[in-house]
């Protein structure tokens, strides 16, 4: 068998019913496994499929005719080998599918519209309010919608789901408005009764980290240590493709509250911290310590993990600069001689785009 992931990570509540793109919304396992196949590998051959899968040639000859029929597998150009006939390679069809991602942070909402293979094609944050039941349901439901008619109407029917991603850190909780907790619970049926398009919820780091597994920098990886920077730092053990946070949801608190309150202290401005991909200025001494205090604490995580599992890879995520994940990372590698550090490559929202991945997960790759 094929060393194979895109589980959706423990999902709170996947939707047992099947509701929009149905022509394809049920796929059988083997159907699955091309998919999956072509999401961690562009470009593969109808003979590589069957080589990784298993299956026969007649077999990936069917499915790859039916996906392709269907819209979600489109052929390259063929290229020409040294013997035999030239091989056509197979991709997934950036618009055989779509789907939508939101992240509810302590400070705004992220909402997000993704293509098959993860590229964002509609991005917007608004800013959280305290729960009344009216003003918040009206611009948050009319966020989401925004994001679903960025499609032509034909192509409507090709959205997969929409994916929430929810926080569950008792910390960040905390930050939110009174009753935001509770507000969050009945945000899905709110989604689809609104708008009849099923909705998957997860936690937010899983999320995440999901989103990074199929569409960032830790696609061809097994085994990591992922490693989120937002609020506060959290962190998830990725074993064979699979999310472990353990019994607890457990956090560090030297994320961007702490650099805020230290900016904060010292009369800098910190607008800026919390803004979607804007540049961050040269904090100084301030920036270079926080960056020393997320190092150490992830430096602690791994002497910890090490006595249970031989951790050889740490990914970095976060909405803030990527140079700072950059120079986290170095930073990290320079104290563990061995250790690949990776910087993450999804830096438009994160947890949206990994809430976007929930339903792609659900209904397309293999478990």
């Amino acid at each position: 068998m094929p060393d194979m992931r895109f589980a959706p990570p423990n999902p709170l509540r996947i939707a047992d019913r099947a509701a929009g793109m149905n022509a394809i919304a049920v796929r059988s396992y083997n159907e699955r496994l091309v998919l999956s196949l072509l999401l961690q590998n562009d470009g593969l051959s109808r003979m590589e499929i069957g080589q990784r899968t298993g299956l026969s040639a007649q077999t990936v000859s069917v499915l790859v005719r039916s996906l392709e029929q269907e819209g979600l597998v489109s052929q390259g150009e063929a290229k020409k080998g040294r013997i035999g006939p030239p091989t056509i390679p197979l991709s997934l069809n950036a618009t055989g599918a779509y789907s939508v991602g939101i992240s509810i942070g302590h400070k705004q909402t992220d909402v997000v519209l993704i293509d098959f293979v993860g590229h964002a094609k509609f991005h917007t944050a608004i800013k959280n309010v305290p729960p009344d039941t009216k003003t918040n349901q009206s611009g948050f439901l009319k966020t989401v919608e925004a994001a679903v008619n960025a499609l032509p109407n034909e192509s409507r029917g090709r959205i997969a789901g929409i994916g929430l991603a929810l926080p569950e850190d008792s910390h960040e909780l905390s930050l939110a408005p009174s009753g935001a907790g509770e507000r969050y619970e009945a945000l899905s049926e709110e989604i689809e009764a609104a708008l009849g398009i099923e909705v998957y919820v997860q936690n937010d780091i899983n999320a995440a980290a999901a989103g990074e597994s199929l569409f960032g920098a830790a696609k061809s990886l097994s085994n990591y240590l992922y490693c989120y920077l937002g609020a506060r730092l959290h962190c998830r053990l990725v074993l064979n493709h699979r999310i472990f946070n353990g019994v607890s949801q457990l956090s560090y608190d030297v994320g961007l509250l702490r650099l805020e309150e230290e900016l904060t202290s010292a009369g800098h401005d910190t607008s800026v911290l919390w803004k979607r991909g804007a540049n961050w200025p040269d904090f100084g001494t301030i920036e270079v310590d926080w960056q020393d205090a997320c190092v150490d604490q992830l430096d602690q995580v791994l002497t910890l993990l090490s006595q249970f599992v031989p951790l050889k890879t740490v990914v970095v995520s976060s909405y803030a600069p990527r140079k700072e994940c950059e120079a986290i990372t170095q930073k990290l590698a320079e104290k563990n001689d061995g250790l690949v550090t990776v910087a993450s490559d999804v830096d438009i929202s994160p947890k949206a785009i990994g809430a976007a991945s929930l339903p792609f997960s659900s209904k397309f790759m293999v478990e």
